[in-house]
């Protein structure tokens, strides 16, 4: 089946090491990288992506280039020149980091920044002139010299073109507190516009069992229906190996909560799926059995088709395992799920991986 897009994964830690940050770059499949990249997350930037680089030279190689064309993309400038946009799902600094050191000191066009208007905000304050200069302004207010250009998108249900061929629709998700009062972040759907195929990205996000604004209910609503046919791959955060208290997750995923969001996708694919087989139902039966795992069939196989890709692994700076953490949590978080039965892929994100997302079983390669 032909691809949607293509994904190189430039960072997929949750830190504390900075090399290894959040920051996917992400095109059309039937586009060249030369065409425009968009840039979803940016935690780390021009370092690692120049490490990558010379580990893997051709994983910005596109197949319709001519081998001597001018356009190709060989250093990390090149790739930094070519993004045309950011979508950011929070201004902690583990997801822009890259963004603001590489301000000012790329060529190209000045880049838009997409998120929600708050996340915007904090990344603005970062520019103010005391923490990094003033290179980022409003994309409606613009301000001679910016290199950045701040753009809010839309809190409703619509989808907005990014870029040749993909639109997003932002949701909100909630990321645990700050003094206090929820902190907001987002996820994507990304969509490839011609195919109308697409993928789920989270930012750091907290379990609906412990938040005081569930939020990720609403979501696998809104992704059910799509499951696998036109939604086939999900990125989510799992930041804590299996055991983390509730109290110290600090807004984020352990392999025993993903498990339990997954449960509720499933339960969601489910429902959606006899609501299409029985239409004649009243709307108060439906409503029971959304809200009765019991009277709904096995959730046996429900995710069938689905891959999640398991993001945000925190370090292992105290070396208590014997492997790395991305493949400990993976392992846990599958572990769970095949003892649920619910069929779902998981796979553990590498940094330099690349992925190519279609509607049904996406291709995950990680370029020699």
């Amino acid at each position: 089946m032909t691809n949607s897009f293509d994904i190189v994964v430039v960072g997929c830690g949750g830190g504390p090491s900075e090399d290894n940050l959040s920051s996917y770059l992400l095109k059309a499949a039937d586009a060249t990288w030369e065409d425009g990249i968009v840039a979803l997350e940016a935690g780390s930037g021009i370092g690692a992506l120049t490490r990558l680089l010379e580990l893997h030279p051709d994983v910005f190689a596109s197949e319709s280039s001519e081998p001597q064309a001018d356009v190709q993309i060989t250093t990390a400038a090149d790739v930094y020149s070519r993004i045309r946009c950011y979508l950011v799902t929070h201004a902690h600094l583990d997801h822009v980091n890259g963004l603001v050191l590489s301000a000012g000191s790329v060529q190209g066009p000045a880049k838009l920044v997409h998120g929600a208007k708050r996340t915007l905000e904090g990344v603005a304050s970062i520019f103010s002139g005391e923490i990094w200069p003033k290179l980022a302004s409003w994309e409606d207010a613009e301000v001679p010299g910016s290199s950045l250009l701040l753009s809010s998108l839309p809190s409703e249900d619509a989808y907005t073109s990014v870029a040749r061929d993909i639109s997003v629709r932002m949701v909100p998700i909630s990321h645990g507190q700050n003094d206090g009062v929820p902190y907001p972040c987002t996820a994507f759907f990304v969509r490839n516009d011609p195919s109308n195929r697409e993928f789920l990205f989270f930012g750091d996000v907290e379990p609906d069992s412990v938040s005081s604004e569930p939020k990720n209910l609403e979501i696998w609503r809104a992704a059910a229906p799509k499951i696998p046919e036109t939604l086939s791959a999900i990125f989510i955060e799992c930041s804590w190996p299996s055991g983390r208290a509730d109290d110290i997750l600090y807004g984020h995923l352990s392999p025993e909560h993903l498990a339990q969001e997954l449960t509720a996708l499933a339960l969601e694919v489910v429902s959606s799926r006899q609501r299409s087989r029985s239409q004649g139902h009243s709307n108060g039966a439906r409503k029971k059995k959304r809200r009765n795992a019991e009277s709904l069939p096995s959730l046996r196989g429900a995710l069938d088709g689905l891959r999640v890709y398991i993001i945000h692994c925190k370090d292992d700076i105290q070396k208590a395992y014997d492997k790395p953490i991305h493949e400990v949590i993976a392992g846990q978080v599958r572990e769970l799920v095949e003892a649920k039965g619910l069929g779902a892929e998981i796979i553990a994100v590498e940094q330099g991986m690349h992925i190519s997302a279609s509607s049904i079983l996406p291709d995950c390669t990680r370029d020699p």
